[in-house]
């Protein structure tokens, strides 16, 4: 059996099951993932560099899913948070907490004391100030923080703009020039431990050599850093491996293991890498219906019941989406459509101008690529509710998020103590 999206008589499976049957059982919009395309994948990556002493720390931002949490730490993975329900996920799912790694810019105390008091590996530390709040933190619980300095390395990851992260002009980081001085002021600061340096230059980063520079840079700065008697224990190159959507030509595992393994050669470091879309993008698809095909003067909108709430990626980042018809695609020539969504936007759409087979009201079609940033990024906007989430795994499959209720949805809403509330009209 294959694993993962396929197709069988040309209809869309996921694994052994047609997408068009979980269609039927959970109702669209829906989010699928194969859970043996999250092993797959994970088991891949950490082949590539098995040879180093390395923690492979799951980006939950990518997909924070309980289900494709525990899917990684059943594997080995730890996990690279970024707020403390990240954090509360990752230990509900199963990661233990020497294996979880606190990165962000805006930690709060509260966020920093809880991670504390779970006994994580590191906190990411992004600036000065946020050093001295956690040494304060740890003080106050009468413990020690281990930190990474995470270095801004003025490096162009060649990314979308939205999601580069290692140019001085990014909020992200120390800036490396400053990075030894504020290493220095660390050794004053009592609560705090400096056992380890970090970058992440970016996300969807389709270009080795923006990482061959990084790494170059962190692996002379551990030097640099040890020479003036720092005891460092690890290095944190991040992660932000590109996948394939359109057309892009990522690095292959190999170069990218290559320029890590070249990095840290002869340092006597342990390692942390932290992907998250390179896991999970491939695994998942939003499954939406036709609602109307809509044929105007300039061009022909399906409209689906699936929208911009649901999948925000392509008008926030312009991100190009594989779609497709889940049963076997009609005969006739392919159109071109907008694929839009039914919210009062227009940047409400998931493609322009896209070449399709014919389509027609009540269709299945199937947004690929979607397990990376999809669910995990959806909102309750014009009080849409959130769609479910599925895990596959060969001929089984289970809800892992309910589809919320209307219900549920407003019931979190409340009126204030001085209003009264309306009685419903008849």
């Amino acid at each position: 059996m294959n694993i993962g999206f396929t197709r069988k008589n040309a209809a869309l499976y996921c694994d052994g099951v047609a997408v068009s049957k979980l269609a039927a059982e959970y109702g669209t919009p829906l989010w699928l993932y194969s859970q043996s395309v999250l092993e797959a994948r994970y088991k891949l990556f950490a082949a590539s560099l098995a040879d180093l002493k390395r923690t492979i720390c799951y980006a939950l931002k990518a997909n924070s899913n309980q289900a494709v949490i525990a899917t990684f730490a059943k594997l080995g993975a730890g996990a690279d948070i970024v707020s403390a329900g990240e954090l509360l996920r990752a230990l509900q799912a199963g990661v233990p907490p020497r294996k979880i790694v606190f990165a962000g810019v805006g930690k709060s105390a509260e966020e920093m004391a809880l991670a504390l008091d779970a006994g994580i590996l590191q906190f990411n530390v992004e600036s000065g100030e946020e050093l001295a709040r956690l040494s304060a933190v740890a003080q106050a619980q009468h413990g020690v923080a281990r930190v990474a300095l995470r270095v801004n390395p003025n490096v162009d990851a060649k990314t979308h703009k939205k999601i580069t992260t290692g140019k001085t002009e990014n909020k992200f980081g120390i800036e490396i020039a400053h990075a030894m001085a504020l290493a220095e002021q660390a050794r004053s600061l009592k609560g705090i431990a400096i056992e380890a340096i970090s970058t992440h230059i970016g996300s969807q980063i389709t270009d080795v050599t923006p990482y061959r520079a990084a790494f170059k840079r962190m692996a002379d700065m551990a030097t640099a850093l040890r020479a003036q008697g720092h005891a460092l224990k690890r290095i944190d190159f991040g992660g932000g491996l590109g996948v394939v959507y359109k057309d892009e030509t990522p690095p292959d595992l190999k170069a990218y293991a290559s320029a890590v393994r070249a990095a840290v050669k002869g340092l006597g470091l342990d390692l942390i890498v932290e992907p998250g879309r390179w896991l999970v993008a491939d695994a998942g698809a939003l499954v939406a219906r036709v609602e109307y095909v809509k044929k105007g003067s300039a061009k022909s909108f399906a409209i689906l019941d699936a929208a911009m709430n649901d999948l925000i990626r392509p008008t926030l980042y312009e991100a190009w989406m594989p779609i497709e018809p889940v049963a076997a695609p009609r005969k006739g020539k392919k159109r071109l459509y907008d694929v839009v969504g039914p919210v009062c936007e227009s940047g409400d759409f998931f493609a322009h101008d896209r070449l399709l087979p014919p389509l027609d009201q009540g269709d299945l079609v199937a947004v690929r690529q979607a397990g990376a940033y999809g669910a995990v990024m959806s909102s309750t906007y014009n009080a849409r509710p959130l769609a479910p989430e599925v895990l596959v795994k060969g001929k089984r499959h289970a809800a892992v998020r309910a589809r919320q209720t209307l219900a549920e949805l407003i019931g979190q809403d409340a009126l204030a103590p001085w209003q009264t509330k309306p009685k419903p009209k008849r």
